[in-house]
């Protein structure tokens, strides 16, 4: 039994100690902050691959009461109110199981509830300041002056990883995507009846004249929402008091033939405005006992929807790559995981930057793009189901004899 640290409590962290634990090893988990994160965040989707790995974890059942079912999205221009194209978002598993939109809250709650029943400890207030290797193991040193030991340290601690520069210190940066990002939630009963123009679990996606935005509606009335206003160097909406800042989102939306709005209107607790980044490749995952897990090794852009799918899919990946080893088999192990989830996890970012680029719209560019945007998404249309399998029919087969590091470049498909 390998004793494993786990840096950073969050999706990542908490899935990846469930899935260590379910491979036979002890898994300790180690939170820079004082305490949970509980009602932190927005919301994200948890789309099916991420589905299918939460139910090799035990927990398909619990993550799918939480949220709505959020099966479908259509893409429209605000300009003129034209509707461009419908998807599924990847649609469904065997059971039935869609895509689910939850906030991030929920999502949390869920894995720190499951990894507490598990025996699963959580320490708070321990943020790395280094680890120390040795020939029979490591031992992670904290900002306040604590040290533990342990066999393997796991970085789920996101994209502003401590441990990816102790695994390689010439790591590249965060690539800046030139967009940010808010939303929030408007209650039910606070918009007139009949104003929201698309039916509940299918996200209508506009691209409006001054910006990209995104609204659906839950079975109780609530309506959802995001934006991705374009990054400019001249303003910083994140220093916008609410007022402001809804003054500045509705300019952004007005003269849209959507009831945006309306709804930004309606809207309390208006997200921060946030910057965007993703993490397209770095030179590897893992050294000698130390391995990375999510964004702190791939984060994709929210627009690929795939960042809490992924980071469950490591967490599977890497406990089924160390089941039951040895501790002198880890390098082997974690070569294995690397190789089984790098290629994958880079097309995805990839992916998710191509769905940004089109978001990124100046005036004179919006013009011309508004006339190419519906041959565009037509012709894609045509061939959606082929283009999005590889990305929502992914399956790691936790039972699946484990093969040599070498040989499993690419993953399971």
């Amino acid at each position: 039994m390998l004793n494993c640290l786990v840096i950073g409590s969050g999706i990542a962290g908490l899935a990846t100690a469930i899935s260590l634990q379910k491979a036979g090893h002890q898994a300790t988990v180690f939170e820079a902050y004082g305490a949970p994160s509980d009602g932190v965040g927005g919301f994200l989707t948890v789309a099916v691959n991420g589905f299918a790995a939460l139910e090799t974890l035990g927990l398909k059942d619990a993550a799918a009461g939480l949220g709505f079912s959020t099966p479908r999205m259509s893409m429209y221009l605000g300009s003129t109110g034209k509707h461009l194209i419908d998807f599924d978002y990847g649609g469904s598993l065997p059971d039935g199981t869609t895509a689910r939109t939850m906030t991030r809250s929920e999502l949390y709650g869920m894995f720190r509830e499951a990894a507490a029943q598990r025996g699963i400890g959580v320490e708070y207030g321990k943020r790395l300041a280094s680890v120390k290797e040795t020939s029979d193991g490591v031992t992670a040193v904290f900002a306040d002056g604590t040290t533990v030991r342990g066999d393997l340290v796991v970085g789920a601690d996101g994209l502003h990883s401590a441990v990816r520069p102790l695994i390689d210190p010439t790591s590249p940066a965060p690539r800046n995507i030139p967009l940010l990002n808010t939303g929030g939630i408007v209650e039910a009963g606070l918009l007139p009846a009949g104003l929201l123009d698309v039916e509940p679990g299918r996200m209508k996606m506009v691209f409006g004249k001054r910006c990209f935005y995104c609204y659906m509606q839950d079975p109780d009335g609530r309506i959802w929402w995001f934006a991705n206003p374009l990054q400019r160097s001249s303003e910083d909406p994140a220093a916008l008091d609410h007022a402001a800042r809804k003054a500045w989102l509705t300019h952004l939306v007005a003269g849209d033939r959507t009831p945006m709005a309306e709804i930004i209107a309606a809207t309390e607790g208006i997200i921060r405005p946030y910057t965007t980044s993703d993490f397209p490749s770095i030179p590897s995952w893992h050294r000698g006992a130390l391995v990375l897990v999510g964004d702190a090794a791939h984060a994709a852009s929210p627009s690929s929807g795939q960042g809490a799918s992924m980071a469950i899919e490591d967490a599977v990946a890497l406990g089924r790559s160390l089941r039951d080893i040895p501790t002198e088999d880890i390098p082997t192990a974690l070569s294995r995981y690397e190789n089984e989830r790098r290629s994958r996890a880079e097309l995805v970012v990839e992916w998710g930057r191509r769905n940004a680029a089109p978001k990124v719209r100046g005036q004179f560019k919006r013009v011309f793009e508004d006339f190419v945007l519906r041959a565009v998404f037509r012709s894609l249309a045509r061939k959606a189901d082929d283009n999005f399998d590889w990305v929502y029919r992914h399956h790691i087969d936790w039972d699946a004899p484990v093969v040599p590091s070498g040989s499993a470049a690419g993953g399971d498909r």
